[in-house]
């Protein structure tokens, strides 16, 4: 017994001596202070924005508090559903009141809802009529040639969009798979790694011998429940509930301050250099010497020059292959759109449209319905793009997207509807199905893992996408916080 509580005690002991310092108030920044929090180790987070949350932002447009980023996370989610359930959030749980995926090419005026029998956009009937509606008939005849091509006796293949054209053409690629992999995550078919975005798929190709056998193979057991998951009244209470616990806590959190460098001191530990923002009450510069852990949980470009301060060599492992996203969130007096004819989510195809991609969001979530008036919408535009966003005016980006919401929801909108826009711009993070994802990542991992005791999370590691950021985060909380609480890791 005395053993036991000898050994306890040590474990506190070594929770107390620890001092993690968190660049970065996004909810990977504030997961991971979380974790590391309840369990006694004190944390210190600077965020340079005068707001927690990054991603997990809104703004109030003609009267209705409008989320702005995040709207959503993957329903099957472990890590987010423990989370939620230990701030108190699951009554506030929430699935779509509809979730109606279509897909759009405004330049040849068609629009067709996604077939409901499909994987990742490839059909497992090409002669289902809702197939021939969006690949036409020409379309159907290549794609059958999968059934008649000689058997895949070994599925091997990890390239998406490869595998789609050689068995079933290029109108399959095009207009079914291609809008998906473009309007949700910003990358082509090729991109895509079909093991990590559609595990089994390859097992199944080696059973069936081709891609609609197979795809039909996937969807005898596939879950028709929700896929996505929100917060009854917006995703910002998720950060809101995070900020309140770790006050709780202890934690110090520390906006609208700029973390310039991190550097070993001479006691082994971490020097971290901090400026207020401008007007600020505080010290303008001040620096933390005793962190005993420094987590980067901020944006790749930001993380990458802080990491090569602390290594004292840039990072060896490549950049993620990145561009930007602007959504245009506009408040609509629209009664028109009262049926949602044209389902909550249309991607466009690609080429056929500047925007990528809509989310009609008051057709999605009943409790942003009950804040709006009758015949008032709102709905999220997305353009991609790596131009300055200073050389489009709002004016003109309102009319690009009243233009595209109109073109993709089919209904005749001008900009005498608009009631209110906001726009934000978001660096687009690759998901973990990209194909270099995983060995980016190993990559970078194994280079921070010199200094020990250096961590960075986020999602151009993890991947895009709230639930992945979530595990992550957590994943390499556990993994940093047991080498401290075990005396493995840290400066002394």
């Amino acid at each position: 017994m005395a053993d036991s509580d000898g050994a306890f005690n040590n474990l506190v002991a070594h929770a107390h001596d620890a001092h993690f310092v968190i660049v970065g108030g996004g909810i990977a920044g504030l997961t991971f202070a979380y974790e590391c929090a309840k369990v006694g180790i004190a944390v210190t987070l600077f965020e340079k924005d005068d707001e927690l949350g990054g991603t997990i932002a809104s703004v109030e447009l003609d009267g209705v508090r409008i989320d702005t980023g995040a709207t959503s996370w993957q329903a099957k989610s472990p890590a987010m559903s423990a989370l939620i359930a230990e701030l108190g959030l699951q009554d506030r749980v929430v699935t779509p009141a509809r979730d109606q995926v279509w897909i759009a090419d405004p330049a040849r005026g068609w629009a067709a809802p996604l077939p409901a029998d499909t994987v990742l956009g490839i059909p497992a009937n090409t002669w289902d009529e809702s197939v021939r509606r969006v690949i036409g008939w020409g379309g159907t005849w290549r794609a059958y040639l999968d059934r008649l091509r000689p058997p895949l006796t070994i599925g091997v293949s990890r390239n998406l969009g490869a595998l789609v054209r050689s068995r079933m053409g290029e109108k399959v690629r095009d207009r079914l798979v291609a809008p998906l992999t473009f309007g949700r995550f910003g990358i082509a078919p090729e991109d895509v790694d079909v093991d990590i975005a559609a595990p089994g798929l390859n097992a199944a190709l080696t059973r069936t011998g081709s891609l609609g056998g197979a795809v039909s193979d996937l969807l005898v057991d596939r879950n028709r429940e929700a896929s996505i998951h929100s917060l009854d009244g917006g995703m910002p209470q998720l950060v809101e509930a995070l900020r309140a616990r770790l006050v709780e806590l202890g934690v110090v959190m520390r906006t609208g301050a700029t973390v310039t460098a991190v550097e070993r001191s001479q006691d082994a530990h971490w020097q971290v250099h901090v400026e207020a923002a401008e007007g600020d009450v505080r010290e303008s510069s001040e620096v933390v010497h005793n962190a005993t852990v420094v987590v980067l949980a901020t944006p790749e470009a930001i993380s990458r020059d802080l990491a090569a301060q602390a290594l004292g060599r840039p990072l060896a492992t490549a950049r993620a292959n990145v561009h930007s996203r602007e959504i245009v969130t506009l408040v609509l007096a629209a009664p028109a759109l009262d049926a949602a004819a044209q389902g909550t989510e249309v991607y466009a195809v690609p080429g056929s449209s500047r925007a990528s991609g809509i989310v009609h969001q008051t057709a999605r979530w009943r409790w942003l319905e009950r804040e709006t008036d009758a015949g008032r919408h709102v709905v999220s535009v997305a353009f991609d793009t790596d131009g300055d966003p200073a050389g489009v005016t709002d004016a003109e980006l309102r009319t690009s997207a009243v233009e595209a919401a109109s073109a993709l929801l089919g209904v005749a909108l001008n900009e005498a509807h608009v009631r209110g826009m906001h726009r934000a711009r978001f660096v687009l993070d690759q998901p973990k199905s990209t194909r270099d994802h995983a060995e980016r990542r190993a990559g970078v991992r194994s280079e921070l893992a010199e200094a020990g005791d250096l961590v960075a999370v986020g999602a151009w590691l993890s991947g895009s996408g709230l639930a992945q950021v979530v595990a992550d985060a957590v994943s390499e909380a556990d993994r940093i916080r047991s080498a401290v609480l075990w005396g493995e890791a840290g400066g002394d």
